[in-house]
């Protein structure tokens, strides 16, 4: 699903080459890019792979998006600074705390998806009380807002309460699934923000 985004971005880059969304191309190619670089290549070190994902993959997802809803989306250039700011420093009682970063199931991603909570319902709320709303199936934000609240905000419970549900073993085959298909899904409407994405709307 993120090669078929990435490809959609591709053949879509002509027209949005002059506009802010160039950038959600880029992020989209990236996203694709790293996890294959990490399938290929960071397979053999654990480790590394370990910190890559913690330190670099993971944060540069959470701070572009907060770029683009925030500073793009919402005009909110503040609103951007206060959860780049707030994400970046989640990092620190983490690592005092426990000492190890696990790649996901941690702090810092638990206070990432909250900011990106946050910014998803005050998207929704500027789609709904405009008539930006009319035209849903032109409004890129649209897509990627859907596609954002599936999977980020679904799963939150399931990485902010890992260790718990790892004990239940039926509960976390369940999650682990909807995890996987919210994957696809938001990808699959990553894919028609750039089919039918309007770069105006």
């Amino acid at each position: 699903m993120e090669g078929c985004c990435a490809t959609a971005a591709v053949i879509q880059y002509p027209k949005l080459r002059d506009t802010p969304w160039k950038w959600f191309a880029f992020y989209v190619i990236f996203i694709f890019l790293s996890e294959l670089f990490s399938d290929q290549c960071l397979a053999y070190f654990p480790l590394f792979r370990q910190y890559y994902f913690a330190y670099f993959g993971i944060p540069s997802e959470f701070l572009f998006l907060f770029w683009l809803y925030g500073y793009e989306s919402l005009k909110l250039k503040k609103l951007f600074w206060i959860c780049a700011i707030a994400y970046l420093a989640s990092f620190i009682p983490h690592l005092l705390l426990f000492g190890q970063l696990h790649i996901i199931y941690s702090i810092n991603y638990t206070v990432g998806n909250l900011l990106l909570l946050l910014l998803v319902i005050i998207e929704f709320n500027k789609q709904i009380k405009t008539d930006a709303i009319l035209s849903f199936k032109e409004n890129k934000m649209f897509y990627i807002n859907a596609g954002v609240t599936l999977f980020y905000i679904g799963t939150l419970p399931f990485f902010s309460f890992y260790g718990l549900i790892l004990k239940q073993p039926a509960v976390w085959n369940a999650y682990y699934i909807f995890f996987l298909v919210a994957n696809c899904i938001m990808y699959l409407l990553f894919t028609a923000s750039f089919i039918w994405g309007k770069p105006k709307i």
